[in-house]
């Protein structure tokens, strides 16, 4: 045989082996491709809600791995310079989605980077400018729930809504959804006669409300029907004060957290609205994916900038309803019934 027809054989056979050692793994290229389908996912802190670790964390991990995304789920924890640096170690890693909350506007920037390099950008729960799309729950519509607890708590305490004394305790307007939930809120409420005799600086440090409702009340010589509060952080920043002054008044929530579920149960808190997160996860993994296929994406609405927006629906709860939430697996029942909570829980169903 000639030397050239052996190296052709050798070729032949290297190759064949190659192919042999391709089908006995099971797929050298699948695999790779699988790995290279990564999501990168950036929290905005533990403070603002414990929904973010305990909820949205698990609930979009286990989303995106199931859809066969490598899940990169990490928490700014507060500071928009380590949201940045996340951004930009996930970038260089590499994303075919990023999927962000917003901070402070930190996530403005990094969607700027990620679509400057091709990479489609979902805002979750928070609007981002300049993100592709938008996903949350339908934000006026919480605020509008919101004024309506407010609204039947007064008449269940006999008070006038037109002559009522109600104090605002709203979110952080940094965050797009704040003056959502505010203008929602308010909206409904005025067209029951009330108009605030205060609103403080938004937040959503418990802290920082709690300060600012005590000096809102101070200022009110404690003459306060009722609080809109934004949310249970700051609506049980709230009910300290309350407490301290003796007091039980109508206050509004949201986030069913199981500090604003005790506090429903003990009618310290009107209602709070629960947003199903797991729904809000579901939709942006389903989104993400449709996106990297290509496939045709049907929205709800669109915000004021264009953006296109998936909107969910969100619900009330007031005490008869806190199993609901505990039924559905967003809250546990052996950490709302407390001693302390015992008999309200009996009385409820709570188990």
């Amino acid at each position: 045989m000639k030397k050239s027809s052996l190296i052709s054989a050798a070729l032949v056979a290297s190759a064949a082996m190659l192919v042999l050692a391709g089908c006995a793994s099971g797929g050298t290229t699948t695999a790779t491709t699988a790995a290279a389908k990564r999501a990168c996912v950036i929290l905005p802190d533990s403070a603002s809600s414990t929904r973010w670790e305990n909820g949205d964390r698990p609930a979009l991990t286990s989303g995106l791995e199931a859809a066969g995304y490598t899940a990169d789920v990490q928490n700014a924890q507060g500071d928009k310079n380590k949201y940045a640096t996340i951004a930009d170690q996930q970038l260089t890693k590499g994303c075919n989605v990023m999927i962000l909350v917003d901070y402070n506007g930190a996530a403005v920037q990094v969607a700027s980077k990620a679509k400057a390099q091709g990479i489609p950008v979902i805002a979750y729960d928070r609007p981002i400018a300049g993100a592709d799309y938008y996903v949350s729950f339908d934000n006026e519509k919480v605020g509008g729930l919101q004024g309506q607890c407010i609204l039947d708590g007064l008449k269940a305490a006999g008070k006038d809504p037109k002559t009522a004394k109600v104090v605002y305790v709203g979110g952080d307007p940094s965050d797009g959804n704040a003056k959502m939930f505010h203008d929602g809120a308010d909206a409904v409420m005025a067209a029951g006669g009330i108009v605030p005799v205060f609103s403080t600086p938004g937040t959503w440090d418990g802290p920082t409300a709690g300060t600012a409702f005590e000096q809102a009340y101070t200022a009110q010589a404690g003459n306060v029907d009722a609080v809109w509060a934004a949310n249970d952080t700051n609506a049980a920043a709230v009910i300290t004060v309350l407490d301290k002054n003796g007091k039980v008044l109508p206050v509004s929530g949201q986030d069913a957290s199981t500090a604003g579920l005790q506090n429903v149960l003990l009618g310290k808190q009107t209602c709070t609205v629960y947003k199903p997160f797991k729904l809000e996860a579901t939709s942006t993994v389903d989104l993400a994916t449709k996106l990297l296929n290509g496939e045709t994406v049907t929205v709800d609405k669109k915000l004021a900038d264009g953006t296109p927006f998936i909107a969910e629906t969100p619900i009330t709860i007031t005490p008869d309803k806190v199993e609901t939430v505990v039924s559905a697996g967003d809250a546990s029942a052996t950490e709302i019934c407390t001693p302390a909570l015992a008999e309200a829980c009996a009385k409820y169903n709570v188990k």
